[in-house]
C-alpha cells in the first residue's frame, strides 16, 4: 500500500516535471493544509458554529428518549422476577419498540446533520478551490497540492501557502 503510494507520487512528481519541464520557466509547487483553512476563515468558523449548534439540538432532541429507555431497562430488571410472563415480555416488547424508535431518530439526526454540513460547508469547498487557484495562478505556482496528500513525505515551509490562502479568503469573504 505505501509502496503504491509513492510510486503514485514519484508518477506525478515525473509528469509534472516532465510536462512542465517543456517550458523556460522554473517548476513552482506550492501546498496548502485545507483543514486549517477552513477551520480559520471566518466563514468557515461561522459554518463550524452552526454546525454544533445544530449538533447540540440534535442532542436535546434524543436526550429524552435515551433517559426513557434506561428508566424503563432499570424499571424491568428491578421487577422481572416479580412479573408474570406475559407482563415481562410485554414490557420487553416495548423496550425494543422504544429502542428502534431512539435508532431511528439517531439516523435521522445524522442524516440532517450531513445535510447540514454540506449545505454549509459545500460552498466554502467550492470558493477554496476557486481561490487556490487564484493564489497559486497569481503567484508563479505551477501547482498547488494538499498538505494531507497521499504519499507527500516532505515539503518546504517556505512553499507552504495556508497564511496567504486565509488572509486572500477572508479579503473576498
Amino acid at each position: 500500500m505505501k509502496f503504491e503510494r509513492v510510486l503514485m507520487v514519484l508518477t506525478l512528481g515525473l509528469a509534472l516535471g516532465w510536462g512542465l519541464g517543456a517550458t523556460s520557466e522554473p517548476t513552482k509547487i506550492g501546498f496548502v493544509d485545507a483543514q486549517q483553512v477552513l477551520t480559520t476563515i471566518e466563514s468557515g468558523k461561522a459554518a463550524q458554529d452552526e454546525l454544533e449548534r445544530k449538533a447540540r439540538e440534535a442532542q436535546q432532541r434524543i436526550t429524552p428518549m435515551l433517559e426513557e429507555l434506561e428508566s424503563k431497562q432499570k424499571e424491568l430488571q428491578a421487577k422481572q422476577f416479580v412479573m408474570s410472563k406475559e407482563a415481562l415480555s410485554e414490557k420487553q416488547l416495548d423496550l425494543a419498540e422504544l429502542q428502534n424508535r431512539l435508532e431511528t431518530q439517531g439516523k435521522e439526526e445524522e442524516n440532517k446533520l450531513k445535510i447540514d454540513q454540506q449545505r454549509l460547508m459545500g460552498p466554502l469547498q467550492e470558493k477554496f478551490i476557486e481561490i487556490v487557484r487564484e493564489v497559486g495562478r497569481e503567484n508563479g505556482f505551477s501547482a498547488v497540492m494538499l498538505t494531507d496528500a497521499p504519499g507527500l513525505l516532505y515539503r518546504r515551509e517556505s512553499l507552504d501557502l495556508t497564511e496567504l490562502v486565509i488572509k486572500t479568503f477572508n479579503k473576498k469573504g
